[in-house]
């Protein structure tokens, strides 16, 4: 090519450059249409410049996100130095602010280091992301603000609070969907394939999961488990790894007696390159209130099986704690997997709010555990969460929250309620149509729990009902037990929610899962499995990037 013509072919492709550029501009007024709330994004995006491009308006609210996160989380510290004439509720209410004002400023940093790196639609899986970070900073802010609503002896430090906050989810919202706008890729998520074991290893033989540890940890393994092998270790195949193992026995006999030294004695911020760490806890029933916290990813617990290691509690909201911390368990540490163990709030259903576990750990799995209490017995509290072959009991709203949560192939046992309560599995929380969030049950079997299903009381039981604006909820390829209402869902309060919230169902069987009489709202749908395919580990969760590290053997797309 001659210069004069490699010249030409350089100017040409820089007009072509800058023609794309000039026709990305877009004045504020335009952009903030495709935001839930344009009046106030018209007001937040600076006006000087009216040819920016939806990449400078997203970099833009992210960072004023940030700065604006970082200025809630210091008001909150000037109500706690205040709190001596508060009671404990309302203290540990805002204390829960607290946490979840810091969450937010990790997340808001994490997914201002990515938007400011690139002006161009991520990858899938980088999009999802921070995504998934963008749709979390919605949810603790909103959890946040039912916490002190739900606290009457806080209402002294509500207006103070509210009110920004409601200014806050606001600008979150508008943060939201202009990364929706600009990064994620538009085209519809292709259908994922039904489940190939071509397409990853397989990590489980015969029930069993195969671990790579040193010879040392595998002594200790194999001593520890000898009365129940649910894993098991040898030196063939693919295997899980494992950079190292501590025991916890109440006995005595091995290096804890209490779950949360293991927990505090596993290293910290690890990026699980080098494996889990594993925590094995033996047989028996510990009665402690177990805390996975932010900084120690990667864990991996193993218990003895279900109903013998058994974590219990009895913490509710009626005894003066919040739902956000009356947990037995609670996990928000980055990949942590459970195995084989019960967690139980024993509190009852008389206690109201009383949760069993809540997880806020992205990219987290539960494998083979059971989940008891009553009413919100296991809080789905946010990101990525997936549950394999697990039990979960409960009444009222009994797994709750705004994650992206995938159930499959576990039992759902609703419980007998207290006099005048009626049952619902589900209460999902999705309160911006941009969260990329929702609970969707696959391969899962719906049965009455023995005193329901003994009882002479008639009790109404319900898939689920709307919490918040855009609640949504999928059951696909589910055996459904005939107890359950006709109906099929439940409303919330009047017609709260019955436009916005999407409710599905999807090929499923047994006695109740006739649609013939389920609602009419606009909300509520029979779906094809084109459309149910978006609602599986690998379209949902893009669970086929994270789930394998686990071992586990589970279902990629549809059946």
């Amino acid at each position: 090519m001659s210069k004069t013509l490699f010249s030409l072919y350089i100017l040409f492709s820089l007009l072509s450059l800058l023609s794309q550029y000039s026709s990305a501009q877009t004045p504020p007024s335009k952009i903030c249409k495709s935001t839930p709330y344009p009046s106030y994004c018209n007001s937040v995006l600076p006006s000087t410049n009216s040819s920016s491009t939806v990449y400078d308006y997203g970099r833009f609210s992210v960072r004023k996100s940030l700065s604006t996160a970082q200025k809630f989380s210091s008001l909150i510290d000037n109500y706690l130095r205040k709190s001596k004439n508060l009671t404990i509720t309302a203290v540990r209410a805002l204390e829960d602010c607290k946490f979840l004002a810091q969450c937010n400023i990790d997340n808001l940093i994490g997914s201002a280091r990515i938007v400011d790196t690139t002006s161009q639609t991520l990858s899938l899986s980088r999009a999802d992301d921070v995504q998934t970070l963008l749709s979390a900073i919605l949810t603790n802010t909103q959890t946040c603000m039912d916490g002190l609503q739900a606290t009457a002896s806080a209402w002294s430090v509500r207006n103070g609070i509210l009110t920004p906050l409601s200014n806050d989810t606001r600008l979150y919202s508008v943060s939201l969907a202009l990364f929706t706008k600009g990064w994620v890729p538009h085209k519809k998520r292709n259908k994922p394939s039904a489940y190939n074991p071509s397409i990853r290893k397989h990590l489980m033989r015969n029930g069993k999961l195969n671990l790579k540890m040193s010879d040392k940890n595998r002594a200790i393994y194999r001593t520890a488990n000898s009365n129940r092998r649910l894993l098991q270790a040898d030196n063939s195949g693919n295997q899980v790894v494992v950079s190292n193992i501590t025991v916890v026995s109440q006995d005595g006999s091995w290096n804890f007696t209490s779950i949360n030294d293991a927990v505090n004695a596993a290293p910290n911020n690890t990026d699980g390159s080098n494996g889990y760490f594993l925590i094995y806890v033996t047989a028996g029933v510990y009665e402690e209130y177990v805390s996975i916290p932010k900084n120690k990813k990667y864990l991996m617990m193993v218990g003895a099986g279900i109903n013998e290691t058994i974590i219990t509690g009895n913490r509710s909201v009626v005894d003066g704690w919040t739902t956000f911390n009356c947990s037995t368990f609670t996990v928000v540490a980055t990949g942590f997997f459970g195995m084989g163990m019960t967690f139980r709030n024993t509190a009852g259903a008389i206690k109201h709010q009383a949760v069993a576990v809540r997880n806020g750990a992205d990219l987290s799995t539960f494998y083979s555990c059971s989940f008891e209490a009553y009413q919100d017995t296991l809080y789905v509290h946010s990101l990525r969460q997936f549950y394999l072959e697990c039990d979960v009991y409960g009444t009222v709203d009994f797994i709750f929250g705004n994650a992206a949560a995938v159930f499959q192939s576990c039992n759902l046992y609703p419980r007998l309620p207290m006099p005048n309560q009626f049952n619902a599995i589900t209460a999902q929380g999705r309160t911006d149509p941009n969260q990329n969030t929702g609970i969707s049950v696959q391969n899962c079997t719906i049965r009455a729990a023995d005193d329901l299903a003994n009882s002479s009381v008639t009790i109404q039981t319900y898939l689920g009902r709307p919490w918040k604006e855009y609640s949504r909820a999928v059951y696909m390829q589910s055996f459904i037990g005939g107890f359950i209402n006709p109906a099929g869902w439940s409303i919330w309060s009047g017609d709260f929610a019955l436009n916005t919230s999407y409710y599905a169902e999807f090929a499923n069987t047994g006695p109740g899962s006739n649609t013939s009489r389920r609602v009419t709202w606009p909300g509520f749908h029979v779906i094809n499995a084109t459309d149910a395919a978006n609602f599986t580990v690998a379209a949902f969760l893009l669970g086929d990037d994270w789930i394998p590290q686990t071992g586990l053997n589970y279902t990629s797309g549809l059946l």
